[in-house]
C-alpha cells in the first residue's frame, strides 16, 4: 500500500517564504502527496504566490479563510485532505527531500506506530543542530519535544478532535502530541536530518509573552489531567514535592549566607597585602 500524504501548509503574511518551503515538497523522492496550503485570512500576495504553485503542479492546492489562527487553519486543511497520512509544515521552514519517503517507510513496517518526526537543523538567525531530548511520555509531560511537522495519520486526528483551536496564542502542536500519545502507541525518530526550522527575531514563539504561556499550561493541564497525574504523580503528592524542594532551598540559602558571613569576616581582618589586622 502507497500512501497518500497530505502535507498541511498554514500561511499568514509569510508570502516572502512560500518558494523554499514549497520547493521542499516538490523536491520529495515519495511522489505520492498532495500538498494543501491555507490562505489564514493573509493580507500580503500569498494568494498570488500559491497559485504560480498550483500551475506548476497540480498536487498543490489552495484554500482561504478569514484569519483565525493556525490551529484552525491546520484543522481546515486536514478535513480538505484526501490522506491518509498527515504532515503539518509552516510557511516559513523546510523539509529534507527524503523526509515523506523514509517516514512513510516506518508506517508500512509498523502498524502500531502514531507518529514519525526526524532530527532537525535550525536555520535562519541561528545556524545549529537542534538538540531534542529523547522521546518519552513523562518527558513530554514536561516540554515539547516535537516540533510542528511530524507525520501521523488522519484517522487519529480526527478522533483526537484535531487541533485544540482555544490554544490560538502558541503550544498548540505540544498538547495536539499530548492528545495523540497520552492512550498509548509508539512513536519513531528517523535518526538523519528532515527538518529545517526557521528562526526569526519576530515570530509567534518569541513573541508569546510569560502571561499567554501560563494560561495556556493550565489550560492543558486541566484538559489533560489524568496524563499529568499518570506521568508526574497526584497534584497532592507534586504539591509536596514543591514545599520540599522550597524547604531545602531555604535551608541551602541560610547555610550559604553563614558561610559568606564568615568569609566576610575573615576577609575584613585581612589588609590588602594580606596582613593579618590584629584586633585592638
Amino acid at each position: 500500500m502507497r500512501y497518500l500524504v497530505s502535507i498541511i501548509v498554514p500561511c499568514y503574511n509569510q508570502s516572502q517564504y512560500l518558494d523554499e518551503a514549497l520547493q521542499s515538497v516538490l523536491d520529495q523522492t515519495y511522489e505520492n502527496w498532495e500538498c494543501i496550503i491555507v490562505n489564514d485570512g493573509s493580507l500580503d500576495d500569498t494568494e498570488d504566490f500559491v497559485k504560480k504553485w498550483t500551475l506548476k503542479d497540480k498536487r498543490f492546492k489552495y484554500l482561504y479563510q478569514t484569519n483565525k489562527g493556525v490551529s484552525s487553519a491546520r484543522n481546515f486543511g486536514i478535513r480538505e485532505s484526501k490522506g491518509e497520512l498527515i504532515l503539518p509544515l509552516d510557511a516559513d521552514d523546510k523539509i529534507q527531500e527524503k523526509y515523506l519517503e523514509k517516514g512513510v517507510e516506518q508506517f508500512l513496517e509498523n502498524s502500531d506506530l502514531k507518529l514519525v518526526y526526524c532530527n532537525a537543523i535550525k536555520f535562519g538567525d541561528e545556524n545549529e543542530k537542534w538538540n531534542l531530548p529523547d522521546f518519552s511520555l513523562k518527558n513530554l509531560s514536561v516540554n515539547n519535544l516535537i516540533f510542528c511537522s511530524a507525520i501521523y495519520l488522519k484517522a487519529d486526528w480526527e478522533f483526537v478532535g484535531g487541533y485544540d483551536e482555544k490554544m490560538n496564542s502558541g503550544l498548540e502542536d505540544w498538547e495536539f502530541w499530548i492528545a495523540l500519545l497520552k492512550n498509548g502507541g509508539e512513536v519513531f525518530r528517523i535518526n538523519e536530518v528532515g527538518f529545517y526550522y526557521r528562526i526569526k527575531n519576530n515570530s509567534r514563539q518569541t513573541n508569546l509573552t510569560e502571561n499567554n504561556r501560563e494560561r495556556l499550561l493550565e489550560y492543558m493541564s486541566i484538559k489533560h489531567a489524568d496524563f499529568y497525574v499518570a506521568q508526574l504523580g497526584s497534584f497532592v503528592y507534586l504539591n509536596s514535592v514543591v514545599k520540599s524542594v522550597r524547604s531545602e532551598f531555604q535551608n541551602k540559602v541560610q547555610s550559604e549566607k553563614f558561610v559568606i558571613d564568615l568569609f566576610c569576616s575573615m576577609f575584613f581582618r585581612f589588609n590588602i597585602f594580606g596582613k593579618y589586622k590584629r584586633k585592638k
